[in-house]
């Protein structure tokens, strides 16, 4: 109790700090905005998503699920299923249905299994009482692996009413990537119920799997659909994240083409170009560590509209990318000043950005004008 009137009252005063951040990369500065905590001691909170009435949903890595309503944050939803919450593993992004306010139903992305073999798994259930139910596997990475990293996890809803989840290579199981009769390494199309959609790009081609719909990714952590089309991002190894505009079967390149180099501080592959893969709209090196991703639309920020926003664990920032059409033509760094991992970053309905902190007392934070 005195943990929920604590938040109560943090969500009251709003531990605000009023800041004005000038413009780095970009031209113009940013307009003077406050940050606001709306809940904390949150353990490495990781996907946040807004459902129509007014409720806020989040996840918390080690595998619970929380709500916020009225700045209270809610005991865990029960239901959850178990993750293997290990390393990069745990409970990862969710996403309410399209049609949410009519059916109830969520997509929770996750680690499932254990550390000889486990994979990103996704689950549709309804929340009601504060509880999943009827809740189905609608999706399952193949083939398993015994890495606990890379596992992506993001997802979003394509306005066809499919939905496309972002897939990580597994890191020991990076030439995967160029084989579409894995789902490692690949961005996947799902029809609501999990079923691979008959125009699948791969769907004909003989030894792909059905589902997949774009290739050549290393540990895709960011995923937008609009009407604007699909964007992802993507994590380098030392240098070379990316940021890409989606295509359906196409070649993203890893790990034949990249501009990263390993660990070791060998080269990954001698090429960061080849022909039939496409080169990234931006790449980060050094790495930012891109984590979330959205696209503002608001009246909170008019300057905003239309950007793209990429919160970053290793830069520990947000990065405003000013959009023209398909081109970045300028970049932001934003909210360096809480010296903070932001794991997520996401329009809400009020028009303000909301972020998480990536910590084992993370926050959910809001940014709005300032007064």
């Amino acid at each position: 109790m005195m943990r929920f009137a604590r938040l109560r009252l943090c969500t009251a005063l709003c531990a605000v700090l009023a800041v004005t951040v000038p413009g780095s990369a970009a031209a113009g500065a940013a307009p003077g905005y406050r940050i606001e905590t709306v809940a904390d001691g949150l353990d490495h909170p990781w996907s946040l998503a807004f459902l129509p009435d007014g409720r806020l949903l989040v996840t918390e890595r080690p595998g619970r699920l929380r709500m916020v309503e009225d700045g209270t944050l809610s005991a865990p939803v029960t239901g959850v299923p178990a993750v293997h919450a290990v390393s990069q593993g745990g409970l990862f992004e969710v996403l309410p249905a399209s049609d949410f306010a009519d059916s109830g139903l969520l997509y929770l992305s996750y680690a499932a299994g254990g550390p000889d073999a486990n994979a990103t798994t996704v689950l549709r259930a309804r929340l009601a009482d504060g509880a999943l139910v009827d809740g189905t596997v609608v999706f399952a990475a193949t083939p398993t692996k015994d890495t606990p990293v890379h596992y992506g996890g993001r997802m979003c809803h394509r306005g066809d009413g499919t939905v496309l989840i972002g897939l990580g290579d597994g890191f020991d199981y990076r030439e995967a990537a160029q084989d579409a009769a894995s789902h490692l390494g690949s961005i996947v199309r799902l029809a609501p119920d999990g079923a691979a959609p008959s125009d699948n790009p791969f769907r004909n081609v003989d030894g792909a799997l059905p589902e997949t719909y774009s290739i050549g990714h290393r540990n895709i952590q960011g995923l937008v659909c609009d009407d604007e089309g699909v964007w992802a991002h993507e994590h380098g190894p030392r240098g070379g994240d990316e940021l890409n505009r989606i295509g359906p079967g196409a070649n993203y390149g890893w790990p034949v083409a990249t501009g990263g180099i390993d660990y070791s501080g060998a080269r990954v592959s001698p090429f960061e170009r080849r022909p039939g893969m496409v080169a990234p709209v931006v790449e980060w090196t050094p790495s930012i560590g891109p984590s979330g991703m959205t696209r503002y639309r608001g009246g909170a920020f008019p300057d905003w509209n239309g950007d793209l926003f990429v919160s970053t664990l290793v830069e520990r920032s947000v990065r405003r990318l000013i959009m023209d059409g398909d081109a970045v033509s300028g970049q932001e760094v934003l909210f360096t000043e809480l010296d903070a991992r932001i794991r997520d970053v996401a329009t809400g309905p009020d028009g303000f950005l909301y972020l998480l902190t990536d910590a084992d007392d993370g926050a959910i934070l809001r940014v709005r004008p300032a007064p």
